[in-house]
């Protein structure tokens, strides 16, 4: 999510104008503020009433949200991430993951990317690192189905 240019501090300023290409913060314009369009979930992935929905203000999803004390709360010590941006959002949470301890998965075939050099970059230093999983959406889902 965005913050309304009132409450945004200097690194939220730097980045929107640096993602959005303007030099004057005048000119940014905060693009997922809440109740906007742009903030609204798809009909097809409306969470569940026992679904926890946490706002995602920095790159990396652990970063100023309560995921990583939800996830160790309830014993979860693998995640499998997806996205919208490999170099942007997703890389920096599996690396957080990993610092804390988790297991992370990237779905490969459901991340998106904003540059496919720097996606493609992002999944070869992951990779490299050698604590990161990768699989693909037809894998993933056969084996969580065999799980149950």
């Amino acid at each position: 999510m965005s913050l309304p240019k009132e409450l945004m501090g200097a690194f939220q300023f730097r980045m929107a104008m640096t993602w959005q290409r303007v030099n004057d913060p005048e000119q940014v314009q905060p693009w997922f503020l809440r109740d906007t369009p742009g903030f609204a979930i798809v009909p097809e992935l409306q969470p569940l009433a026992s679904e926890a929905i946490f706002d995602k203000l920095a790159m990396s999803a652990f970063e100023g949200t309560p995921l990583a004390f939800a996830l160790r709360d309830c014993g979860i010590t693998a995640v499998a991430v997806i996205g919208i941006a490999m170099e942007i959002g997703i890389e920096p949470t599996v690396r957080h993951a990993a610092d804390l301890g988790l297991v992370p998965v990237v779905i490969t075939d459901a991340c998106g990317a904003g540059h496919p050099d720097a996606a493609k970059r992002s999944i070869d230093s992951l990779a490299f690192a050698g604590d990161t999983l990768f699989t693909d959406t037809a894998t993933f889902c056969h084996l969580i189905g065999r799980s149950g």
